[in-house]
């Protein structure tokens, strides 16, 4: 299957189990895989038969940035589904939401969940 990649988009979100993370907020970040047919697209340049990537962005930081969550697996699930039901066109998606600085003990890079979700009629 095709794939429309959207990477390292960066939003500000208040999702975690510490009210300071809550009340502070922090930085997010999420990349997209998007899988569909972009065969028609790709052999007619018609928009139409693609997905407009700024709308993408715009679900995207709207689920990121919006209701604040206790998980981040409930962040990354939420919009999974969103971008499933609003383009109708995609058959399955990669949705990683990256928590680059929670506040738990260690050294690391960064916290991640990555999830794959498939249309159920599919």
């Amino acid at each position: 299957m095709d794939q429309i990649q959207l990477n390292g988009m960066e939003f500000w979100g208040y999702h975690g189990l510490f009210p300071e993370e809550n009340k502070l907020g922090q930085r997010f970040y999420v990349d997209l895989e998007l899988e569909m047919d972009l065969k028609p697209a790709g052999r007619s340049d018609d928009m139409d038969l693609s997905i407009d990537y700024g709308e993408v962005y715009e679900v995207t930081k709207k689920v990121v940035e919006g209701k604040t969550r206790k998980l981040v697996e409930t962040v990354a699930d939420h919009l999974a589904d969103e971008l499933l039901q609003q383009f109708t066109q995609l058959a399955a998606c990669r949705v990683k939401v990256t928590k680059p600085d929670p506040p738990i003990p260690g050294h690391y890079k960064s916290v991640a969940i990555d999830i794959y979700r498939r249309k159920e009629n599919e």
